[in-house]
């Protein structure tokens, strides 16, 4: 039986909005229903009107003291992460959907917002390797040199990136950035020291 979820989409780009409710909409074992809106001018009368279980808001048109409002509302937010975003800001969000995520991961965030308790992402499911590895790929370090610093195998660094992928449905490193930031595994200053040193190559 599908699980019905009333979404509320704010998202300036009509290309990116489209298309998020394109794929939410076809979603196996979930009966989503989207609203869709381009910017925040009616937003919190669009709340009380459709009663919606979860906001997924792009965070850039957000500020922390209108997710606490949409917070007491008992709202599931989700960030929708196509540029990075101020850290404390996210750190508001119940969940982060980045625009290079796959269908299979959108839904299985869904399914973690709706089935946790007080919504956060759970770091509990990592090792502390396992948070070591994502600073390390999130640092730009390649297999090799992780396997150096946390002197251990190039075999096992591989072997806990797909454990980690597999826990979080996360795939690639600009998910993993995300995820880092969040969780404050790694500092936003760190991970722009990263990007402009591999632009500076």
């Amino acid at each position: 039986m599908s699980t019905f979820l009333k979404i509320v989409l704010v998202e300036p780009s009509l290309i990116l909005r489209s298309g998020m409710s394109y794929v939410l909409r076809r979603l196996t074992s979930f009966d989503v229903q989207v609203v869709e809106a381009g910017g925040i001018e009616r937003l919190e009368e669009l709340i009380v009107e459709e009663s919606p279980d979860i906001l997924l808001i792009n965070p850039t048109l957000a500020d922390e003291e209108m997710l606490r409002r949409m917070q007491q509302r008992a709202l599931r937010l989700i960030a929708l992460q196509s540029v990075l975003a101020d850290v404390r800001l996210m750190q508001c969000f119940d969940a982060v959907v980045s625009i290079y995520d796959s269908a299979e991961q959108i839904k299985e965030k869904l399914r973690s917002v709706c089935n946790s308790r007080d919504g956060e992402i759970s770091q509990e499911l990592l090792s502390a390797r396992e948070k070591e590895i994502i600073v390390g790929v999130v640092k730009g370090l390649t297999n090799k040199q992780i396997a150096e610093r946390l002197f251990i195998s190039t075999h096992t660094v591989i072997t806990h990136r797909r454990n980690i992928a597999a826990k979080l449905q996360i795939h690639s490193p600009a998910g993993l950035t995300i995820y880092a930031i969040v969780n404050k595994l790694v500092e936003l200053n760190d991970v722009k020291n990263t990007i402009y040193s591999n632009e500076e190559q």
